[in-house]
């Protein structure tokens, strides 16, 4: 598959560059870069990939699928213009600010008869993928509650304005991990702290209660702004805890220089000294770290373009996330339990 990649700012070359490369069956056929130090950055990360000044330019060169990694603003047209150009489409998170503009988007792709996908690349996060053969195991029993709480000492990456706040950022993520493990959410209590910047006031922390239809709650929580910088994730259910403290290991690991594509075998595994707690009345168990990889995100939307397979994270599942953070900030502000529309 000849795919495309729009924008290459520390998205497009930390997330999707690294792990497009080291897909099997995918190949990067262009960037779509504009300003001089960023395709000075494309020809030295990529040589020899073309690079085009935009999405119209690159769709007439030829390619199969793109991946839009522009500003959110920019990224409903952009989508729609791949669409009508019949390629298939990844779309960064968030692909939309409300569901009702991610099901625009739906049924776009739907009525073009093309896969869209939405880049919840941390459903394959180590520790994640470790949490839920947990759960699956049944070694906790009857799952009561799980916390995922992602901090972030970050403050120069809050992004302000209309379509900005860590809940449509990070928050897209954790939302999307905990209905990934525990189903669809029924409704929402939320807590955010709003802060002004420049271009405008937005939400630089929040944590939300997400009541899921299969009974369990789940409390997400992040932070960029307040000097943490700590991953954890606990689960409590009828028969014992499990607990983790984990590193962001794939994120970290490309900022370090290295890329998946050098060796896959050893990518993506947090290090033993962080493997988690199972706690249970047999006693106290060590679980080691399953492996992460964003890799397997392209591998499974190539096949799924291929008509081989379902899409990873479709549209459908980005609109049902969107449905929950509407929700989550309208908890927010009227400070009241809301019911997720569906």
């Amino acid at each position: 598959m000849r795919l495309g990649l729009v924008g290459y700012g520390n998205g497009g070359r930390l997330f999707h560059a690294p792990f497009i490369e080291a897909a099997q069956g995918v190949e990067i056929a262009g960037i779509v870069a504009r300003a001089p130090r960023t395709r000075e950055a494309v020809a030295a990360d990529l040589p020899g990939v073309p690079i085009h000044g935009s999405l119209t330019e690159l769709l007439a060169a030829g390619v199969d699928a793109v991946t839009i990694t522009t500003p959110p603003a920019t990224r409903r047209e952009l989508v729609l213009e791949a669409l009508a150009a019949g390629v298939h489409v990844v779309a960064d998170k968030p692909f939309a600010p409300t569901a009702a503009a991610g099901q625009e988007l739906a049924d776009a792709a739907q009525e073009a008869g093309r896969v869209l996908s939405v880049f919840h690349n941390r459903r394959f996060d180590a520790d994640l993928l470790t949490l839920r053969g947990v759960l699956g195991s049944g070694r906790l029993g009857e799952i009561w509650r799980v916390h995922s709480r992602f901090d972030l000492d970050q403050p120069e990456q809050l992004e302000a304005g209309p379509d900005g706040g860590l809940l449509r950022d990070l928050g897209t993520h954790l939302v999307d991990q905990m209905m990934w493990l525990l189903g669809p959410v029924s409704s929402v209590h939320a807590q955010w702290d709003e802060v002004e910047l420049p271009a405008g006031r937005t939400d630089a922390a929040f944590v939300l209660t997400l009541r899921h239809d299969s009974g369990v709650t789940s409390y997400v929580s992040s932070t960029k702004l307040n000097h943490l910088h700590e991953r954890t994730l606990r689960a409590y259910g009828s028969a014992g805890s499990y607990v983790v403290t984990s590193a962001d290991v794939q994120a970290e690991a490309v900022a370090a220089g290295r890329h998946p594509a050098e060796g896959r075998a050893g990518w993506g595994f947090d290090d033993p000294s962080r493997a988690g707690l199972l706690r249970t009345a047999a006693g106290e168990e060590r679980v080691p770290s399953v492996q992460g990889d964003y890799t397997a995100f392209y591998e499974q939307f190539a096949r799924a373009c291929a008509g081989l397979g379902p899409a990873p994270s479709p549209a459908e599942e980005g609109v049902a996330v969107l449905a929950v953070l509407d929700a989550a900030r309208e908890s927010a502000v009227s400070g009241q339990v809301v019911s997720v529309l569906r």
